[in-house]
């Protein structure tokens, strides 16, 4: 039941997980890996093209604009050479974007070898995040029944190998495979693990995404333990694969508040719908990028909007809107309802999976 596993306080997560975090969890680095590097007060600079926000209790404050990985795969539809997508990858960067997102899982390298590649020389001007990903491909709902031990050390590694760093600015539980395929228990299983980590110095925040399981999402938040989150976020009512049901949208709002509440860093995804809100392939809809971006901004409890962009004129696009007027006005209501009616309607989003 939606909820049900949201009913837990600081206190039955530390002593659900405290004995991890301090034994075995530590324990799995062991001498032989290097102590990171992480430098904690390093002081990000940027030109004055995008307005800001404080990424909650990081205290570090940053464009509002960020760059999500899964836009660079191709498999994934982006068409650019490996070296194209390294200066994609740098123009963002050099237009003023911060944050850079991705994951192990972006197909196993691409995404993060490039942006490896791509700011190695700018490491300690850019705020970087990864994920650890758990999903038991041997089950056909890819659910652990147990979590291997080691693994997210074993992945962290690789994450900073890929990344050419010796340490990430945040790491996150991955929602989808992570999250959606694990218990709140596991999850705490995994977070233990991501504190050694930090506590060798080679992580700066913890965090998590959720897609739609805002139920588990909520607990986790709950705990007061994470740093970040990042959220499905934006006016179509979606997230990784389905829709929203009007509880899971309550839930959602729910997770926001009390994220809010304990002053954690909110980033919010799938805030062009996937792309569904890029255009719709339509005139009368060209305005929708900007719309659906001021959308999600005139809600000042999101600090940050991660967004994948394959091209460099997407790039410029945005900060072309967002370094302008960020105010969310009657034209960009209207023109929003017209269009979610239209994609809303369309045969194949109504096979979408509504939960």
């Amino acid at each position: 039941m939606p909820g049900q596993e949201s009913k837990m306080d600081r206190r039955d997560f530390m002593r659900r997980g405290g004995q991890v975090t301090a034994g075995a969890a530590a324990a799995l680095w062991g001498a032989s890996v290097a102590q990171g590097t992480r430098p904690d007060d390093k002081k990000i600079t940027f030109p004055d093209a995008l307005p800001t926000r404080r990424l909650g209790k990081t205290g570090i404050e940053l464009p509002i604009l960020g760059y999500g990985g899964a836009a660079l795969p191709r498999k994934w539809g982006n068409t650019l050479s490996t070296a194209d997508r390294v200066k994609l990858v740098r123009h963002a960067y050099d237009r003023g974007i911060r944050y850079f997102d991705t994951a192990i899982s972006y197909t196993y390298g691409d995404s993060q070898t490039i942006i490896g590649r791509a700011l190695k020389s700018v490491r300690d001007n850019v705020f970087i995040t990864t994920k650890v990903d758990f999903w038991d491909t041997s089950k056909p709902d890819g659910r652990f029944t147990k979590i291997p031990k080691g693994e997210a050390t074993r992945q962290i590694e690789m994450n900073l190998k890929e990344l050419r760093s010796d340490y990430l600015d945040a790491i996150f539980i991955h929602g989808t495979p992570g999250v959606e395929q694990m218990t709140v228990d596991q999850c705490i299983e995994v977070h233990a693990e991501l504190v050694a980590a930090r506590d060798k110095g080679l992580v700066r925040f913890v965090g998590f995404s959720a897609h739609h399981y805002f139920d588990k999402a909520l607990a986790l938040i709950s705990t007061n333990e994470f740093d970040l989150c990042m959220l499905a976020y934006g006016y179509l009512p979606r997230g990784h694969s389905r829709l929203f049901s009007p509880q899971t949208t309550e839930l959602r709002n729910a997770c926001l508040a009390k994220a809010h509440e304990l002053q954690m860093g909110v980033i919010a995804m799938k805030v062009l719908g996937a792309g569904m809100l890029g255009g719709f392939g339509m005139k009368q809809y060209a305005g929708l990028p900007g719309a659906a971006l001021r959308y999600a901004l005139q809600d000042d409890r999101v600090q940050l909007l991660t967004i994948g962009m394959r091209y460099p004129a997407e790039i410029d696009a945005n900060i072309k809107t967002l370094s302008h007027d960020t105010t969310y006005t009657h034209e960009d209501r209207a023109l929003l309802a017209e269009a979610g009616a239209a994609i809303l309607s369309d045969e194949g989003v109504r096979k979408m999976t509504v939960e």
